[in-house]
């Protein structure tokens, strides 16, 4: 398993199977000190300082990334190497723990879940109250459908940016590879808008993350397609032949990679309709025009199945690269 080798270079396959494994045991706890939002907090403090001394332009950003590496990084790396000096094991502990705070595919799923069985149970309310925790537009006036495709399409999104993406950077630069992944996804979320007070500064943050995506984005579409071959609930050629005529409707470099392959692979549509601020912002249909609009729990379901398929696959393909 080779999990002394995590500050050297590549994680071995079997730590990324403990940690996948942590997560579907535990989930992602909620508690003060946990080191995403440690990071937030972080991020928010230096915010703060920079903008006290007008650094708040593109460089301004850049600096705030480096502030978060290594205000986050050194004590992760001085809090091993004392374990390590007591006894190896803590610190390889100390890494898995690192690790699974920065994956969150049990918690993706649960939210996920919970829109499902609102619209199940009829209680349109909750199912309103659930989805508008999981995407950023107007929930008030969503049916029962447009609650179940916004919690696939977050799903399928996050597929990318929550799941494989962290797997990927800790398989080729161990820990510190997965932290650096999120302190950049957590700049991206959290200053990557583009607004007068974020366009400049959130900048750095938002083109960082959208070429450390780059590769995961397209490598998760390839495994949705390849979970869809060997399994008879989803459909390969639907989802490649969406993932590739209509990912680029969706803004973005990323982003719909995995939300048009996951429509195409469920034989759905997803989006439709999309309002802000009471604005219609989207209008728009991913997937094949004959699938159903018309999306049921049923179809959730489905989606946090084929997220754990395309887990288990980059397992599966990290198990041959090392």
């Amino acid at each position: 398993m080779e999990l002394s080798l995590l500050f050297g270079g590549m994680a071995g396959w079997g730590f990324l199977v403990i940690v996948l494994s942590l997560d579907q045991v535990f989930g992602d706890p909620n508690y003060p000190l946990h080191p995403i939002r440690l990071i937030g907090k972080l991020l928010s403090f230096y915010e703060t300082k920079l903008r006290f001394r007008e650094a708040d332009g593109f460089w301004g950003g850049v600096v705030l990334f480096f502030l978060l590496a290594f205000s986050t990084l050194i004590p992760i790396l001085i809090i091993n190497n004392l374990l390590e000096k007591i006894h190896p094991w803590l610190a390889q502990l100390w890494q898995l723990y690192i690790a699974y705070s920065m994956f969150a595919l049990k918690d993706l799923s649960l939210h996920a879940q919970r829109v499902c069985e609102a619209t199940e149970q009829g209680n349109l309310e909750a199912a309103r109250h659930y989805s508008s925790m999981m995407v950023g537009r107007d929930t008030e006036k969503m049916d029962a459908h447009a609650c179940n495709r916004a919690a696939i399409e977050s799903v399928s999104e996050n597929l990318t940016d929550g799941v494989i993406s962290p797997l990927f950077y800790l398989l080729l630069f161990g820990v510190p590879g997965m932290v650096i992944f999120k302190i950049v996804s957590t700049m991206d979320s959290m200053v990557g808008y583009k607004t007068p007070k974020y366009i400049k500064f959130g900048s750095f943050g938002a083109r960082f993350d959208d070429v450390l995506n780059w590769i995961p984005a397209r490598l998760t579409w390839l495994l949705i397609v390849l979970v869809s071959l060997f399994h008879p609930n989803y459909s390969a050629r639907k989802a490649w032949d969406i993932g590739l005529s209509q990912h680029a409707l969706v803004p973005g470099p990323n982003s719909g990679w995995s939300e048009t392959g996951a429509a195409g692979a469920l034989s759905v549509q997803l989006v439709g309709p999309i309002w802000r601020n009471g604005n219609l912002d989207v209008n728009l249909w991913l997937g094949h025009p004959d699938d159903p609009q018309q999306l049921n729990a049923n179809d959730v379901t489905r989606m946090n199945q084929l997220a754990a398929w395309v887990s288990f696959a980059f397992i599966c393909l990290a198990f041959i690269l090392t």
